[in-house]
């Protein structure tokens, strides 16, 4: 029987993707498009925004014909994407200026150098929860007033209008009738209160960041106004804008103080619930996690720029991969890494060492060195990238007591094995992998009455496997240790950067 449905549409870094969720919480349709990054120099990634769009609307158009689904069928629509990726358009044509710029671009670093010049850090910190780098969207935007002519007088002006890839797709989806973001993706701008749940108006002025670009920011489960007959026809309502890895902490039901996930995507990123109040933490970064039904959840979080993406180096740059040859087959030929460590800093490092002109590096190699070698030691960095954050966590009085993970790489059983060993947790693999979408699509749900609350989310959380830590305790020290060394040779000033983990992790719950 056709629906009750909400359509989730989630646009990630390397894929448009629209979801239909049924009313027990079971995606029965998707469609899913590539999207190209564009590369103008090098460091520098950019996305066309409107070639974005195109692709998000057949996705979505997609997915609704392919499941029969009339207008009537669908109760909502949710929006989920990355998030630090900016762009800013015409607020009369919808015209973008200029490409978005991605979360991983470098091309803000000058002005990340002059704002630190100018003694500004701390004030992001405490103000934001989040740091004066160039993977936040503040510099982005001052880019884009400077480098693009006449854009700082057309913004001063109101003609110009900004946000991040959720407000973007928001604006097209309604025909330019909302310009909107929900406080989690407002939170990572680098230009958010966190206490005040709105946008900080003294950093923006010393930033000369015109406040006339930003959206409205309000609560994840706002109305955010009604489709456009061009996207679908019947006025369906928009009752959920997330940013991705605050998406994916609620459909992982991360709902207690302490509740964790690691979503190993293009990026690695590793979410913990913080709590109604905000914290900070050495290393990491702090955001709103949701504001739902009248609450607002705050999150710790972790990210490393380099998790499925260095897998997918080793197969398309270096072809230590073919095509299709699986991973973890590859790296279970050997028992281990034969003392290899990979440190895949391709961007530099991020969280909890900040060092963005750290490169990546491979550290012990010897003649008995093969290709299953290479490939473990790729495959382990993920695992050994997640710990580095684990411990910030612990550092921080914030341990980890629940640990679920997510996305594609989670499919590989060595690597969540790996993970349980050097963490000590318990690691908890849900039958649905692709939580981003769902978490979307939960909270537009509620909005809608089709659920009543986060409680249906934990009800409806299937477990797939859970991987219990193995034994040895010395041999993980030992482990980490080596991981360590490799890191503190790839940083270009250790002594600047977060403190590196003590090299035993805190033994947390296991189960």
């Amino acid at each position: 029987m056709p629906g009750p449905y909400v359509l989730a549409l989630d646009e990630g870094s390397s894929s448009a993707r629209s979801v239909l969720v049924d009313g027990s919480g079971a995606v029965v349709q998707e469609a899913r498009a590539p999207v190209p990054w564009i590369r103008p120099r090098p460091g520098w990634v950019e996305l066309d925004p409107v070639d974005l769009w195109r692709r998000q609307l057949e996705t979505v158009q997609r997915a609704v014909h392919s499941a029969g689904a009339g207008p009537r069928d669908v109760v909502a629509c949710a929006v989920t994407s990355h998030r630090e990726t900016v762009l800013i358009w015409d607020r009369r044509t919808g015209e973008p200026v200029h490409n978005a710029i991605v979360w991983i671009s470098a091309q803000t670093d000058d002005i990340v150098a002059r704002w630190q010049a100018e003694g500004y850090d701390e004030l992001f910190r405490r103000r934001t929860g989040l740091r004066n780098d160039s993977f936040f969207s503040a510099a982005k935007i001052a880019w884009l007033l400077d480098e693009v002519p006449g854009a700082r007088a057309r913004a001063e002006a109101g003609e110009l209008v900004c946000g991040t890839i959720d407000c973007w797709l928001v604006w097209n989806l309604t025909g330019g009738r909302s310009h909107l973001t929900d406080h989690s993706c407002a939170s990572r701008t680098a230009l958010f209160n966190l206490d005040a749940l709105a946008w900080d108006e003294e950093l923006c002025r010393l930033l000369d960041i015109p406040l006339e670009l930003f959206p409205d920011a309000v609560a994840s489960d706002a109305g955010f106004g009604v489709l456009s007959d061009d996207v679908l026809p019947g006025g369906i309502p928009i009752r959920a804008v997330l940013a991705d890895q605050q998406a994916g902490m609620f459909g992982q039901a991360c709902f207690g103080e302490g509740e964790a996930k690691n979503t190993f995507g293009t990026a690695g990123v590793l979410t913990v619930n913080s709590g109604p109040k905000p914290v900070l933490v050495d290393g990491l970064t702090s955001s709103v996690g949701w504001t739902v039904q009248g609450g607002t959840d705050y999150e710790l979080e972790g990210v490393v720029f380099h998790s499925g993406q260095t897998l997918q180096w080793l197969r398309e740059n270096v072809q230590l991969l073919g095509p299709e040859e699986d991973v973890e087959a590859v790296a279970a030929t050997v028992p281990d890494t034969g003392g290899v460590y990979f440190v895949p800093g391709f961007g530099g490092l991020c969280a909890p060492h900040w060092d963005r002109r750290a490169r990546a590096s491979v550290v012990g190699m010897t003649l008995e060195t093969t290709r299953p070698h290479l490939v473990r030691a790729a495959l382990e960095s993920l695992v050994y990238q997640t710990v580095d954050n684990v411990h910030a966590l612990a550092r921080g009085g914030m341990p980890v007591t629940d640990l679920k993970v997510d996305g594609g790489a989670a499919r590989n059983d060595l690597l969540c094995q790996f993970l349980a060993d050097l963490t000590g947790l318990q690691i908890r693999r849900p039958r649905e992998l692709e939580r981003t979408a769902l978490g979307a699509a939960f909270v537009a749900g509620i909005a809608a009455g089709l659920w009543s609350g986060p409680s249906d989310v934990s009800t409806g959380w299937v477990l797939d496997r859970a991987f219990d830590p193995g034994p040895g305790a010395e041999r993980r020290t030992e482990l980490y240790a080596g991981w360590q060394d490799a890191v503190r040779r790839t940083l270009t000033d250790p002594d600047r950067s977060s403190p590196l983990p003590d090299p035993a992790p805190p033994r947390g719950p296991a189960s």
